[in-house]
């Protein structure tokens, strides 16, 4: 972001000393994805081993999480410290460059085990256990455990519609280390965020040229989605990026190609990813900027290099996209989908988080008035607009209720508080360099300037610390899920009596001894459970929100309902042919609940 094209020469001189060049970047990203990955799955494992108590029932797990985010914070950032008053000196020791720069790069994995991976430790499942969307997520995940095609996670036969990527992924992970989908959720989620947070380290390098600025960014982006976005991973990874990807919009409609293929690289992911934030991010904020740019500059470039990001980015997304887009064109029923027919509370109301009684208030208020302040900056611009952008997805989200639909804007929640606060600790970092030095250039002398370094690291980290903190407690009701709802072991984290799930296990058993294997078996069921933790096919979705659009949940609702009311005339064989005369694969088994004396 501070680069001499765009800044002050004084300015781009003090943040360019961590600047690094176009191959170090690269590497730095492939090596804290791999590190955070690395460190993660090891902490997640480390934590299996040892016997914690349940964090709903003792306060035990809550001090050792507490304790580990102080060290994690006290200790990354006094490394910060030392290397900002090392830029005084001109040089420092290899071996503390090294010790620095890797634990920096690792320090959101680090921050996600100790707030997050430590409070589920004595847990099998992930955050909000099998409560509501949590349902369909491990059924997905159980699916792509099961088969590495892009099977649909219920309907047999059909392509998936929800996207592929990351649950495939956490599919190869639950194949590598001998788990079933629906556990492999709670490691698999941890990873994701905490790899997405450690690339943020040198991406932000690379933007700022300051890797203390660039941790601090990733360590807080990395904090307020664990504390607001957590349960949903797969699109909380994707929403991490969205301030780098605004200032990448600016340095590459001003003429990057490096940021022009980060961008179309991070679309076509996200599009494999989250197909919500995609469309958000190209629409309001990619197009939006090359817009901007385009008037600015009186130029028409941006809008050849935004064509090339869309022709990048549907190539990416095809990988995921394609079968379903053929299914579709192939389709001769009408598609039939419900996904946006959704509007909570927090989609009537605008996200405001400058005004919340909070460090992150406060620090999105900082991030505010800097966004004013520094608005002839390209790459500040570049920060507003995509603000911009994303209040006006949400205000359209709530004026197309006319339309009986939604764009579901509330979920942007979570890219609105990150935008604010990246903006507020750029503030910061920018007050450091700028700010008094600038107003007082006779009373800051080099040993003044590294204590008012010391002082706004520690007003930094012990907000940092105070934030932190509260991620296990935000996430507390989602945390007591976990362990109180019974896992597919048919067991309770919390050691308390399971129950009904735990009889999963002995029906799972009977369905094999007829010879009937779950990945070639359709079930006929409402127990929601018992289809998120093995992978037999439905006849038909729990409820149109989550159903296929190619699946015709509603024609085979009407099915069902003409099969039930026919079976009371019907002889057990007349029943079996029924089954077998409907346009599609009839229910191998049927589930339901009853007693012995009312069947």
């Amino acid at each position: 972001m501070w680069e001499t094209v765009t800044m002050t020469e004084s300015l781009a001189m003090e943040y360019d000393a961590d600047l690094v060049s176009r191959r170090a970047s690269l590497a730095g990203i492939a090596a804290a994805a791999l590190g955070g990955g690395l460190v993660t799955l090891l902490g997640f494992f480390a934590f299996k081993t040892v016997s914690l108590p349940a964090f709903s029932t003792s306060m035990v797990t809550r001090a050792l999480s507490t304790a580990g985010t102080v060290l994690t914070v006290a200790i990354v950032g006094a490394l910060c410290v030392w290397w900002l008053n090392d830029e005084h000196k001109g040089s420092r020791p290899r071996w503390r460059a090294w010790l620095t720069t890797a634990l920096c790069y690792v320090s959101p994995a680090l921050l996600t085990l100790t707030t997050i991976g430590l409070p589920l430790s004595a847990s099998r499942l992930w955050l909000d256990g099998v409560q509501v969307d949590q349902v369909f997520r491990s059924q997905f995940l159980t699916r792509a455990a099961d088969m590495s095609s892009y099977a649909d996670m219920n309907y047999e036969g059909l392509p998936t519609f929800y996207p592929l990527g990351w649950f495939w992924m956490g599919g190869r992970l639950a194949n590598l280390l001998g788990m079933p989908g629906w556990e492999v959720f709670q490691p698999w989620s941890l990873i994701s965020l905490a790899v997405a947070g450690c690339i943020l380290v040198p991406v932000w390098q690379r933007l700022s040229g300051s890797l203390p600025v660039a941790t601090a960014i990733a360590l807080v982006t990395t904090a307020v989605t664990l504390t607001i976005g957590a349960e949903e991973p797969y699109s909380a990874v994707i929403a991490m990026g969205v301030p780098a990807v605004a200032v990448l919009c600016s340095r590459a409609f001003s003429g990057s190609w490096l940021s022009t293929a980060g961008i179309a690289i991070y679309l076509g992911i996200s599009a494999c990813f989250y197909t919500l934030f995609t469309g958000a991010v190209a629409l309001t904020i990619v197009s939006l900027i090359a817009l901007a740019t385009c008037v600015a500059e009186r130029t028409w470039l941006p809008a050849v290099r935004l064509t090339v990001i869309a022709v990048g980015s549907l190539a990416i997304a095809a990988v995921a996209w394609a079968p379903y887009i053929l299914g579709v064109l192939r389709a001769t029923t009408p598609l039939e989908s419900t996904a946006q027919h959704y509007l909570p509370e927090e989609g009537t109301q605008i996200p405001a988080p400058f005004l919340s009684l909070s460090v992150i208030g406060l620090i999105s208020i900082i991030g505010l008035v800097y966004l004013v302040i520094r608005i002839d900056d390209p790459d500040i611009r570049a920060m507003s607009t995509a603000l911009v952008g994303a209040y006006l997805w949400t205000v359209a989200s709530m004026v197309t209720t006319l339309a009986g639909t939604t764009l579901l804007g509330f979920r942007l929640e979570v890219v609105v508080v990150v935008l604010f606060a990246t903006a507020g600790v750029l503030a910061l970092a920018e007050l450091r360099l700028m700010g008094l030095p600038t107003l007082y250039p006779a009373r800051f002398s080099e040993s003044t300037s590294k204590r008012v370094t010391v002082v706004f690291a520690l007003i930094l980290g012990i907000g940092g610390v105070y934030y932190a903190q509260q991620i296990p407690e935000a996430n507390e009701t989602a945390l007591d899920h976990a362990y109180t709802d019974t896992d597919g072991y048919g067991e309770r984290a919390d050691r308390y009596t399971s129950d009904s799930a735990e009889n999963y296990l002995k029906i799972r058993e009977f369905i094999d001894a007829q010879g009937h294997p779950a990945d070639e078996t359709v079930v006929l069921t409402d127990e929601k459970l018992f289809m998120a933790y093995n992978p037999y096919f439905g006849f038909n979705a729990f409820t149109s929100n989550y159903a296929n659009p190619l699946g015709e949940f509603s024609t085979r609702n009407l099915q069902i309902e003409s099969w039930a009311e026919r079976s009371w005339d019907q002889t057990p064989e007349e029943f079996a042919k029924a089954l077998d005369s409907a346009t599609w694969r009839g229910p191998d088994v049927f589930i339901f609940r009853g007693d012995l004396e009312h069947p």
